[in-house]
């Protein structure tokens, strides 16, 4: 089970500069541009590297059933130059498994946390995104930042988990933060 805690009672960090963060002076957590095929992207400590989730679709345009989603790096500290998630990356921190559940409807799980599921599916605006439900409440994901203080490669002790994401209902910006 997910203890979910407020923003505003997070700890160190002020929910305004949370709120903030892609708008702050020297933020090494560059925003990423809207992009047409990009369904959300995770940051973490200890640098600014970048994974990307694309919606990858067949030649149909329908989500491709064996991989929906395909993950991959902007290396910020190599030029912002984009690379494909090497085999530990890929089947033991970043990758995500996929299982079709009918409808135009995925499973979607982190590899690296399998117990907390995400929905690729159609929105009411009729384009496929990344659904988590968090507190009672779901919302599309835009962005997920995690704060990992130590711990090893294997095992990292990640602080917290930050969701942003848009309440599909109001089309209002959401922020969750989790303890995993």
């Amino acid at each position: 089970m997910l203890a979910t805690i407020n923003v505003a009672q997070a700890g160190s960090i002020p929910a305004d500069t949370v709120k903030n963060i892609n708008a702050l002076p020297g933020n090494p957590y560059p925003a990423l541009p809207a992009a047409v095929s990009r369904l959300f992207y995770v940051q973490r400590t200890p640098n600014s590297n970048t994974i990307v989730y694309e919606l990858n679709l067949d030649k149909d345009g329908k989500p491709d059933e064996e991989t929906p989603v395909h993950p991959y790096w902007i290396r910020y500290h190599d030029k912002g130059e984009k690379a494909e998630l090497n085999f530990i990356q890929r089947k033991f921190a970043y990758g995500v498994t996929s299982k079709a559940l009918g409808n135009g409807k995925y499973d979607i799980r982190f590899v690296s946390y399998k117990k907390f599921p995400l929905t690729l599916m159609k929105g009411a605006d009729g384009k496929y995104h990344i659904f988590a439900t968090v507190s009672q409440r779901q919302f599309i994901v835009n962005r997920i930042f995690l704060r990992i203080e130590g711990g090893s490669f294997w095992v990292p002790n990640v602080r917290f988990v930050e969701f942003k994401g848009t309440d599909p209902a109001t089309g209002k910006e959401v922020t969750e933060r989790f303890k995993p």
